[in-house]
């Protein structure tokens, strides 16, 4: 009859590795499950406000606000507010709101995808019914709006200086960065005190791309008249 021994100094290695084996791997498992408890939360960044993603609001009016200013209702019938997106001064991508003649809208576009390319910087771009031009009761015309440095579009006013309505009056007129470009006449200079001065930044000249956009389109420059210089203005006169 045979007995089955059973080493015990042999059965106590095999019992001693199996416990060391256990414990590396059980010690392993831990390490991983207490990294993925202190694995931060995985958050999708937003980019920063003033790019072209998410630019800066610098106007979110409605047509009906952004026309409550004192007009003929067939004026005001043909004129459409257009979003425009822009390069401004402080660096950074804004967005804004013109009010135009609805024919003259996709001209609006053109230009200002233009001076979005080259970044020619534009102070805001804001309808001139904005409570932030409002004064006494009313709006008062563009004066607010040219010390503010705002581009501006339709406005039902008369001509600076005179007694007939201006182009601006009907849609067909934009003014675009008036403390850079004034309206200059004798010595009479609008806004007060700005200074043209085609080196700054923001200043229109034969050569900008937005004043050969806007004579391509078939718009005419108060920069090239005779009688006086109107460096800010724009108008394309339709039937």
């Amino acid at each position: 009859m045979h007995i089955l021994k059973f080493d015990f100094n042999a059965g106590k290695g095999y019992f001693l590795f199996f416990l060391l084996f256990s414990a590396l791997l059980l010690s392993g498992c831990a390490a991983k499950f207490k990294a993925a408890e202190i694995t931060p939360e995985v958050r999708l960044e937003q980019p920063p406000l003033g790019t072209l993603q998410d630019p800066i609001i610098d106007s979110n009016m409605s047509l009906a606000d952004a026309l409550r200013k004192e007009a003929p209702p067939e004026f005001k019938a043909r004129q459409r507010l257009v979003e425009v997106v822009y390069y401004s001064f402080d660096g950074k991508f804004h967005k804004g709101q013109l009010v135009i003649d609805a024919r003259l809208v996709a001209d609006i576009q053109e230009v200002f995808r233009v001076a979005l390319a080259n970044k020619f910087p534009i102070g805001s771009a804001v309808p001139i019914s904005h409570d932030r031009f409002f004064k006494n009761g009313k709006w008062n015309d563009d004066n607010l709006s040219m010390l503010a440095n705002n581009t501006s579009a339709f406005n039902y006013r008369v001509v600076t200086g005179g007694k007939s309505l201006s182009k601006h009056a009907y849609g067909f007129a934009i003014d675009i960065n008036p403390v850079q470009n004034p309206y200059i006449k004798g010595k009479k200079v609008l806004p007060p005190g700005a200074v043209y001065d085609i080196s700054k930044p923001g200043t229109l000249g034969f050569d900008s791309p937005v004043v050969r956009t806007f004579k391509r389109l078939g718009w005419t420059w108060g920069g090239n008249w005779k009688s006086l210089k109107d460096y800010q203005h724009f108008e394309k006169v339709l039937p």
